[in-house]
């Protein structure tokens, strides 16, 4: 099992990612993100599901039109992870 982060993980991993928030209902860490069109918007999904498989963890994600958004949570450790963190450094080094 994965262990979640505690408190002081959190703000610490939060302070590396200053466009991620956290979100308390949903135990994760959120982004919204806003492409040109939907096709900018579409390409970086796609890039974000092959960086996913790669690290085998996966997004809770919703699109509309030129937006993304993506949280990530770690189910098996009921809230923020190691896992998310990474992730989220993955994703930010696409933009």
């Amino acid at each position: 099992m994965v262990e979640p982060l505690d408190i002081e993980g959190r703000e610490k991993a939060l302070s590396q990612l200053p466009d991620w928030v956290f979100n308390p209902v949903k135990n994760g860490i959120e982004r919204e993100f806003k492409f040109k069109n939907f096709v900018e918007a579409f390409g970086f999904m796609s890039s974000v599901a092959i960086l996913a498989e790669k690290h085998n963890h996966h997004p809770e994600w919703f699109n509309v039109y030129n937006k993304v958004s993506i949280l990530l949570t770690t189910h098996d450790a009921n809230g923020l992870s190691e896992k998310d963190i990474e992730l989220a450094n993955a994703i930010e080094k696409l933009l």
